[in-house]
């Protein structure tokens, strides 16, 4: 199954090949948040804020076909 990833600000390097951070990637049915970062070689504790469809969820949420993952690093400023 094919899912749409979208990768904020610092993790944007994950996806060179796409300018704006947008990638999809073909996963294996019944497969976790977590399965996908592993796959696209992320490493989790990079990732702070995780949005499914538009809905914040954890690592362990499952995905579909279809669906839109958006993934943010800590945010810092001051």
């Amino acid at each position: 199954m094919v899912v749409e990833v979208r990768l904020y600000a610092t993790l944007r390097r994950y996806a060179p090949s796409s300018p704006y951070g947008v990638i999809t990637v073909d996963v294996p049915a019944g497969s976790s948040v977590l399965d996908l970062v592993k796959k696209i070689e992320i490493n989790p504790t990079e990732i702070h804020l995780i949005m499914v469809n538009g809905i914040g969820c954890e690592f362990d949420q499952i995905v579909s076909n279809g669906d839109r993952v958006g993934l943010f690093p800590p945010v810092g400023g001051g």
